[in-house]
């Protein structure tokens, strides 16, 4: 049975711990894949299959300059990922609203004992 896909978006890219350290050794900036090799310990076929993989997913772009090719992160392709995770923002944000609630308790009752 041929095996699934599982490279066919961001978050499956994601999913693999290389192509996140990739991403955010990108986020600094603009790299040929040598100094990415350098960086990660990663054999060079390795380091250029999971380019590819952010790649073709639109995570990274790349140009040539000379005989090198470099790497960059490409920030729009990580929306659909920021899209989700603002959905869980909501819900932090009521949570950190509820503990900032009882730490006011807390604080006022703490201010009411050190009065009397």
């Amino acid at each position: 049975m041929a095996r699934a896909a599982t490279t066919t978006d961001a978050f499956s890219a994601v999913a693999e711990p290389r192509r996140r350290q990739l991403l955010l050794l990108l986020a600094r900036g603009e790299l040929p894949v040598n100094d990415l090799v350098g960086m990660t310990d990663l054999a060079q076929p390795v380091v250029s299959k999971h380019l590819r993989v952010l790649r073709e997913v639109g995570l990274v772009t790349a140009r040539d300059e000379g005989r090198q090719r470099l790497y960059r992160l490409n920030p729009e392709g990580l929306q659909p990922i920021h899209d989700w995770l603002a959905s869980f923002e909501r819900l932090w944000q009521g949570r950190f609203s509820a503990l900032d609630d009882v730490l006011a308790e807390l604080e006022a009752e703490s201010e009411k004992g050190q009065g009397t």
